[in-house]
């Protein structure tokens, strides 16, 4: 017997949404799931849930047995490139990491513990290619090189976008989540093999914000008026949009 997963969901780090962003996701995640996907997650997860496993792949980095995954976090892309248009570091970069945690879940040869490992890894990773500065240039390392003041205080551009101005507004991840637009009216289709088009679309919000700071800028509420929207959408994009569907083999 087999169980399809809908993961309603689709996410350069040194830290990436933040925990508030990346739990928020996974919880736009749960709202989805059917009960038999949910008891079949929290099988393979050992009862933990999504919105706990959410943050994993940033927790192993302190643990050096997992600095393999490192480059699993971001792609760096010049402003004026696609994806097709780069080399691929030999380490990885997102995109692979997707793919590779798909695949990973579909192989019914897969064991409960590699499933489990590579399920957290996913519904991380999913969550950081919709923060657009894990998107971002090499030369600056996505945004942390560029330095800006955030209602006075320093702070960087991928910092800002990772959990500043989330945290500016001081909600848990779930009054984040239900404080999230409709769903409905975002009209996402997704299968897999649109992941290459879905990369380059939020590399467009990443030309954006590169264009519209400077080094030392100092950013407030107008920033925050005109751009949290965004953060908004980019999260409940993550967490409804069906990035694949895949086949997790039940237990009997």
């Amino acid at each position: 017997m087999k169980l399809i997963i809908f993961f309603l969901s689709w996410t350069f780090s040194f830290s990436n949404w933040g925990s508030t962003g990346h739990r928020a996701l996974a919880e736009v995640a749960s709202y989805y799931l059917t009960d038999n996907t949910k008891k079949e997650i929290k099988r393979i997860l050992d009862g933990e849930t999504l919105v706990n496993a959410s943050t994993y792949a940033d927790d192993i980095k302190s643990d050096s047995q997992y600095d393999k995954y490192y480059n699993w976090h971001f792609v760096n892309m010049a402003l004026d490139e696609n994806y097709e248009d780069i080399i691929p570091s030999e380490k990885g970069d997102v995109f692979i990491a997707i793919n590779t945690c798909i695949d990973m879940l579909e192989n019914e040869s897969t064991s409960d513990a590699d499933k489990s490992f590579y399920l957290k890894l996913l519904i991380h990773f999913v969550g950081d290619i919709h923060q657009p500065m894990h998107i971002g240039r090499y030369e600056d390392r996505g945004g942390n090189r560029v330095n800006v003041k955030w209602f006075g205080r320093n702070t960087n551009l991928h910092r800002l976008w990772d959990s500043d101005m989330i945290n500016s507004y001081g909600m848990s991840y779930s009054e984040f989540a239900k404080n999230l637009p409709a769903p409905e009216k975002l009209e996402i289709k997704f299968e897999r093999e649109d992941l290459i088009d879905w990369v380059n679309d939020i590399h467009s919000h990443t030309r954006d914000i590169y264009r519209g700071v400077s080094n030392d800028d100092r950013l407030g509420y107008e920033y925050q008026y005109k751009n949290f929207p965004i953060v908004r959408e980019l999260i409940l994009k993550g967490g409804t949009v069906s990035y694949t569907h895949l086949t997790l083999p039940t237990k009997a």
